[in-house]
């Protein structure tokens, strides 16, 4: 979790940026005594060429549980902020040794902070503060120690390095395990997706607390204008309407609201029909080029496709599925591998608790051509402004009817393209084993009708079995080769041999 949380803000600074990722991490020993069992310290390094952090809030950034630029409603992999903390405070808890943050925002100084967090008074002890030259370069170098079980982990460690390159194909992704092995996931594409937008919260998606804190903080005077203000897509012809609904005066200063009036008013929010669909231009999905090309890249498989669905939206925000499915190739096993990702975060653990893992279940794969033994590997991707998880762990989602619907509609339109391209493949085999029969015995009828005929030419057959074919020397070769017929299949090598003594014997009785 602590290398995820490091390298996900280092892919969300990056990308909000506009710079196309490269994320170095490594982990190694503490120096300790390399035969000492896990669990045991491990020191962890991310470095990312972001934009870095402005020198005056790294201790804040980094080191006070709460402070962080994710409380805006926008898509982002994380909600809060809080993952880079925690996993900072995990790791001081476990060995009590600092943690070292380098950055440079502007080019030219880097700035590094060696600090503790006061978990009591909630702020950082920055322990030491060196300046130096940044060569022009810009990012963010975090080095922490942390207790770690890496015998554990390391599988789970490299399926989220394997999985994120698969859905961020514009990075690069190195990572040096503590063997001094280096895995290092090439970027396959420099396009990137759109920057997520920030957008204000839509009606339905409010709760008590949320209207609270907008009552506290609006500078609006009056309802109407408090309305068109702080939530999305709301005009005055809307909220006059709604306010009207809802029994509430146009001209009622926010702040006078009591607490029964804000419960109220988010019972009647809720229940008003008419306020626009929340707008999907917020959101900021993969994209079916950028998610081909990391499918093909890390999979490499014999046939693969991206749906992409519109745009809707549960309780007021916005939602987009994409799918993607792979078949065959180098890297799929045999039977169906699923991937799941949210705002391209890697989902690994729980996967029988999502809902994608539910609608995948209710498949009929017979009727797309696919068989239980067959490779096919099933993406699933869903980005929002917020991510409906069934838990704090944010490690499945829930089943939503809304998100349900759309993951089922993409999947059975990706499931289509597959099978189709099954379908011709299946004829082209039966076509190929057909030409391969006829080509085989062809020969054989042309030569026995020649004899038969007492002719010296031939009849021309190749038209029959087409250019490709193989010739009458090649076929013998193969079955000199000890290539036999496949199971259930006629064996043209016997079958040969018979129609090559039956030439014989008619050549003997002609002579005589």
């Amino acid at each position: 979790m602590t290398v995820r949380e490091l390298v996900e803000n280092s892919f969300d600074a990056a990308e909000m940026a506009g710079t196309l990722p490269d994320v170095y991490v490594r982990l190694v020993g503490d120096g300790g005594p390399s035969d000492v069992p896990d669990p045991k310290p491990y020191r962890l390094t991310v470095v990312d060429n972001g934009p870095g952090v402005p020198p005056q809030h790294v201790p804040s950034a980094f080191g006070k549980v709460f402070y962080g630029s994710k409380y805006v409603l926008r898509q982002s992999r994380g909600m809060f902020g809080l993952g880079g903390t925690m996993a900072i405070l995990y790791g001081q808890i476990t060995t009590n040794r600092p943690v070292t943050i380098t950055t440079c925002a502007d080019g030219k100084r880097k700035h590094s902070f060696q600090m503790m967090i006061d978990i009591s008074e909630n702020r950082p002890t920055v322990l030491k503060r060196v300046v130096s030259d940044a060569n022009g370069t810009t990012g963010t170098r975090v080095d922490l120690t942390l207790e770690g079980d890496y015998l554990r982990s390391s599988q789970k460690i490299g399926e989220y390095f394997k999985q994120t390159a698969l859905v961020a194909s514009y990075a690069n992704l190195t990572f040096v395990d503590p063997l001094g092995q280096m895995t290092f996931f090439e970027r396959a594409t420099s396009s990137m997706p759109a920057s997520p937008k920030e957008t204000l919260p839509h009606p339905h998606g409010i709760d008590v607390e949320a209207l609270k804190r907008m009552v506290k903080l609006t500078e609006e005077h009056d309802m109407r204008s408090f309305m068109v203000t702080h939530f999305h897509r709301v005009g005055d012809k809307t909220a006059n309407r709604f306010l009207e609904f809802a029994g509430v005066s146009p001209r009622l200063p926010p702040k006078r609201l009591n607490n029964v009036q804000i419960v109220a008013l988010v019972d009647a929010l809720q229940r008003f029909p008419d306020f626009l669909q929340p707008d999907a231009a917020v959101l900021s999905p993969v994209g079916e080029e950028i998610l081909l090309a990391g499918m093909n890249k890390e999979l490499q498989p014999e046939y693969s496709t991206v749906v992409t669905r519109p745009p809707a939206s549960y309780s007021g925000f916005p939602f987009l599925v994409e799918v993607g499915v792979a078949y065959g190739g180098k890297v799929l096993q045999p039977g169906v591998k699923l991937f799941r990702f949210a705002n391209r975060i890697p989902l690994l653990y729980d996967e029988s608790s999502d809902i994608s893992f539910e609608v995948l279940n209710g498949v009929d794969w017979r009727r797309y051509h696919v068989s239980p033994d067959d490779p096919v590997g099933v993406i699933t991707h869903i980005c929002s402004t917020r991510i409906p998880y069934k838990t704090v762990g944010k490690e499945y989602i829930a089943d939503r009817p809304e998100i349900e619907r759309e993951i089922r509609n993409a999947i059975r339109e990706s499931m289509r393209g597959l099978g189709i391209f099954l379908s011709r493949k299946g004829s082209m085999e039966a076509v190929q084993r057909k030409m391969n029969i006829y080509g085989k015995y062809l020969p054989l009828i042309a030569r026995f009708s020649t004899d038969l005929a007492g002719k010296k030419k031939e009849p021309e057959y190749q038209k029959l079995i087409g250019p490709e074919s193989s010739s009458p020397d090649s076929e013998q070769d193969e079955i000199e080769g000890g290539q036999g017929a496949p199971d259930g299949e006629p064996d043209p090598a016997k079958d040969l041999e018979i129609e090559q003594s039956k030439i014989d014997d008619y050549g003997r009785e002609k002579e005589d």
